[in-house]
């Protein structure tokens, strides 16, 4: 039993970068295609398709690399958890390495970065930080 859905997705999303693969394959939620989504459009992972099987649909992100193989996602880290909800209000969005990174907030408006938060001045639960 799974009960930690988004933090498999992130841990997957490092295995596969640890690993060296090409693609990750990721059950499908709202909320994962999403994150994948942001994660696609900050340039921290290449394309996202959307596979649709029998009996449930998966995401398959394809993972970025530099020179060197190096991933270009240096850490991924889940910051609010089942156990221990983490929010912020529109003051306090937190800031990645001084803007080089993102946090991808669960807001009012949708799921979000952490600048779009701030231009928009909504808070939420934050979902992980990326660098």
């Amino acid at each position: 039993m799974m009960t930690d859905p988004i933090a498999d997705m992130l841990t997957r999303i490092r295995n596969g970068l640890n690993a060296n693969h090409d693609s990750v394959v990721i059950p499908s939620s709202g909320l994962k295609k999403e994150i994948a989504r942001i994660l696609s459009e900050e340039g921290f992972v290449g394309k996202i398709e959307l596979r649709e099987g029998e009996n449930a649909s998966n995401i398959e992100l394809s993972l970025k690399y530099v020179e060197g193989r190096k991933p270009v996602i240096r850490r991924l880290e889940r910051v609010s958890k089942p156990g221990c909800r983490v929010y912020c209000g529109k003051e306090d969005v937190p800031v990645v390495l001084n803007g080089l990174g993102v946090a991808i907030v669960s807001t009012s408006q949708g799921v979000l970065t952490d600048r779009r938060c701030r231009e928009l001045g909504v808070g939420g639960e934050v979902i992980c930080r990326v660098w």
